[in-house]
């Protein structure tokens, strides 16, 4: 009888490793949802502290779940997108900025979406991907089998679908446009549902990125009521607390889906944001007053002190115990996901590349805290520098900018410089970040977006590598101001003759050259105002290829300025601009690129 008990158990563990391996994962594995936000810092929820915010589904989601008290992320969108995605720092991964070419995810990383989706889970994103939008980049190429997103770096931005502005708008299935009806948050979460219950037989991983309450601060009339008279807020943060209120009800909407298909129990379902609040804390300087809610903090978005980066973490595994509402104090940070989701989930996950994340599952299950050190950064320029904006962190110590030092214990609002009395804290932490410097800055590297014979590439002003403030955002392509030059990083995967069209609209509007655009849209109490476009008076433009002698054309066709020109196999740069009838050069808003032959 033992024999054969022993038989039977040995006989199990083969077929699950069997399983494992062929990718035929059962529902012992846990279903995965991580929802995170776009630009709601730590103080933008009732749950820690905000008085004046309505979160009543995420707070008591919080009192049945694990909290991070001590989760941190990137300062700006992109850098933490790519971090979660690869559980390495932005700086390794390429994407240290939010436009500028620098938010593209370096070809050739292992996303979470690859590690899950090979493991046999139906992965799936929905919302706001920030990390490229042109092929090899986009996230249907980068282990989500099922996507649906908007394009840059928020609605309305550079590359995304013409008009686009949170309501009845056009958004991209596995990259093919497809016009949508509601509030885009709205939308979102009904492809998420739509997606679970799909595949609430299989393991899936669906990823639920949401734009709001990112800028512009549109949001459908009954939220901004919630907020319209209360005099503690101003009134575009009427409209932000309005957005955060929309998410709430729609992330109760999730909890009860779960609920409805008993998936509920096993279930890891995470609620997270991006980086510190944009809007839930502001300065008047008329009345020399701030207003809204940061728990105390320093700093907000782009910040390298713990406003800037330190935000809200709420997971829950009910089946699992993580439903208590405990809080876990230990140093963390969107670097760990990747490898403490894959331990949860009991796959494989063998990093092809050194990581910054490290496994946080036993100290969680154990309430035990690992000593780390970790660095977070805000670069926002071309090429990382040493020291810019940095934030060593230890515990509850902070090295900011290599010359200040923070006790977090005793002073959370990051007040008092104590560097001088804790020398050796100090240089211990500068030694650190040294150290992970001369081994980041080894995998420093732009990213080359990939022109293709097949299709149409399309080049926009949002990932041009531009020291200033480019075109990043479709009111920019209304205002008509000339922007500098700059140069977009090409990889001609077939060498031939190429069509170049260079346009001021995009074109699925399709108006000519010079046109005006007159559609204008007066603010309300709950949306922004939309100006109309100026027309630009164009009457040439330049291609400069590989900083060679440029080549100029003056013909117009309609709605650009049609260029044919030869092309090599590989990496090059690339630099369109047109001139304008008072003598200023512009870069060009939008570049199209198709193979005409060999």
């Amino acid at each position: 009888m033992k024999s054969l008990l022993k038989y039977c158990l040995i006989l199990f563990l083969y077929l699950q490793l069997s399983a494992c391996k062929n990718g035929d994962v059962s529902k012992t594995f846990p279903n995965i949802i991580f929802v995170m936000t776009d630009d709601q810092g730590y103080g933008d929820l009732g749950c820690n502290g905000n008085s004046e915010i309505k979160t009543p589904y995420i707070d008591a989601f919080a009192s049945q779940s694990l909290n991070f008290t001590n989760y941190h992320v990137g300062t700006t969108c992109s850098p933490t997108r790519a971090g979660l995605m690869t559980a390495r720092n932005c700086l390794r991964n390429g994407v240290w900025h939010t436009n500028a070419g620098c938010s593209l995810l370096n070809q050739g990383e292992e996303t979470i979406a690859d590690v899950f989706s090979a493991a046999g889970y139906k992965t799936a994103m929905f919302g706001k991907w920030h990390l490229g939008d042109n092929y090899s980049f986009l996230p249907e190429q980068r282990g989500f089998q099922e996507t649906f997103y908007h394009k840059g770096g928020g609605v309305g931005q550079t590359p995304d679908y013409w008009g686009n502005d949170y309501i009845d708008d056009t958004f991209f299935r596995n990259g093919i446009p497809e016009k949508t009806l509601g509030y885009c948050t709205d939308v979102f979460f009904d492809e998420a549902l739509l997606f679970i219950e799909k595949h609430k037989e299989t393991p899936f991983f669906c990823f639920l990125s949401l734009n709001a309450p990112h800028s512009p601060f549109n949001v459908p009339e009954k939220y901004y009521e919630i907020y319209r008279y209360n005099d503690n807020l101003l009134e575009s943060q009427k409209r932000f607390y309005g957005m955060i209120s929309n998410i709430d009800d729609n992330f109760g909407r999730l909890l009860n889906h779960l609920d409805s298909l008993g998936l509920t129990e096993n279930t890891i379902v995470i609620f997270t944001t991006d980086n510190g609040t944009s809007n839930g804390y502001r300065y008047d300087k008329k009345e020399k007053k701030w207003y809204g809610y940061n728990a105390g903090m320093r700093g907000t978005k782009t910040s390298e002190y713990d406003g800037g980066h330190r935000v809200p973490m709420i997971m829950q595994w009910k089946s699992k115990g993580l439903s208590s509402g405990k809080l876990y104090n230990g140093l963390s940070a969107h670097v760990d996901v990747l490898p403490t989701l894959a331990k949860l989930a009991n796959i494989a996950y063998n990093p092809k590349q050194s990581i910054d994340g490290i496994d946080l599952s036993a100290y969680i299950q154990n309430d035990t805290e690992v000593d780390r050190m970790l660095v977070t950064d805000t670069q926002r320029n071309l090429w990382p520098k040493k020291g810019k904006k940095s934030c060593v962190m230890y515990g509850n110590w902070r090295l900011v900018n290599g010359d200040e030092l923070y006790n977090m214990s005793n002073d959370p609002s990051q007040k008092l410089n104590i560097i001088k009395d804790y020398p050796k804290i100090a240089k211990s932490m500068a030694h650190f970040y040294d150290s992970w410097w001369e081994k980041a800055s080894k995998e420093f590297r732009y990213s080359y977006i990939d022109i293709l014979p097949n299709t149409t590439n399309l080049l926009t002003a949002h990932d041009v590598y531009v020291n200033s403030i480019t075109a990043w955002h479709q009111k920019d392509i209304r205002s008509g101001n000339a922007y500098e030059l700059g140069n977009f990083h090409i990889n001609v995967k077939k060498a031939g003759n190429y069509e170049l069209i260079l346009r001021r609209w995009p074109n699925e509007i399709d108006l000519p050259l010079n046109a005006s655009l007159n559609n204008y849209s007066a603010p309300t109490l709950y949306w922004d105002e939309v100006k109309n476009g100026v027309s630009m008076n164009i009457i040439s433009a330049n291609i400069l290829i590989n900083d060679n002698k440029p080549i100029t054309s003056v013909e117009k066709v309609k709605n650009g300025i049609y260029f044919n020109v030869k092309l090599k196999t590989g990496k090059q740069t690339i630099s369109p601009s047109f001139k304008l009838k008072n003598g200023d050069q512009t870069l060009v808003y939008y570049t199209e690129i198709r193979y005409l032959g060999g």
